[in-house]
């Protein structure tokens, strides 16, 4: 993404008349969802002073920063739970993804004896591989073995629903992947899922970037339909 990315975060680079981050924001104060905490490393205190605390959307901000170098996405979380309720599960999105699935479903998606909950998309052009496999509600991690099993193999959004026990091992300020624990709580059954059919981009070039400004750009005058309210917090 550079030169866009040297002197401003990907989250807060435009769509549609708005920062990227700000769409997230919208849909989750939408969705009845009040709690968030942002973790951020390059260039997070810009994303600071541009979101606040959150009271211009109905939302309460709190920032879990990371060093320089960051902490990988499970090592992000794992530096941000103590900011999060200990005991609850909750719900994790990309700040540099666009996605419209109805995140008022995350409060309920999450089974009793799960770990994680994560929502799949087909696959795009540029990851055409797919990273899990899904059978009905079960999301695996053998991609190689779904010719035989009849499972498809999608591409992980970056949304998903968690419980803070699958971050136990990771220590405070410690790098750490995500796909690891996730694989290890497939192996368990531990993960279930759900195909989203709606929009998603990962704004991961310029291109993607303009392409979604554009698209969003001509809906600005449109509108946009927002997920039903829902109570309760997660």
């Amino acid at each position: 993404m550079r030169p866009l990315t040297d002197h401003t975060p990907k989250p807060l680079l435009p769509v549609g008349g708005k920062p990227l981050i700000v769409w997230h924001l919208e849909r989750l104060a939408q969705a009845g969802l009040r709690e968030v905490v942002i973790n951020h490393a390059h260039l997070g205190a810009q994303i600071e002073a541009a979101l606040g605390d959150g009271a211009r959307w109905g939302l309460s901000i709190r920032y879990s920063p990371e060093p320089e170098g960051a902490l990988e996405t499970a090592g992000g979380i794992a530096n941000a739970l103590p900011l999060l309720d200990s005991e609850k599960p909750f719900l994790v999105v990309n700040g540099d993804t666009y996605c419209d699935w109805d995140v008022a479903r995350a409060v309920s998606v999450l089974m009793p004896g799960d770990l994680a909950h994560l929502v799949l998309v087909p696959n795009p052009q540029h990851h055409p591989q797919g990273d899990f496999s899904l059978t009905g509600s079960v999301v695996g991690a053998d991609i190689k073995a779904t010719t035989d099993s009849g499972a498809q193999v999608y591409t992980f959004s970056g949304i998903g629903i968690y419980r803070p026990a699958i971050f136990a091992g990771i220590q405070r300020g410690q790098k750490a992947k995500l796909a690891p624990l996730l694989r290890a709580a497939m192996t368990a059954r531990k993960v279930s899922g759900e195909l989203h059919a709606g929009r998603w981009v990962d704004v991961g070039t310029p291109q993607r970037l303009a392409e979604l400004d554009s698209e969003l750009t001509s809906l600005s005058h449109q509108e946009i339909p927002s997920p039903a309210p829902a109570r309760g917090d997660i």
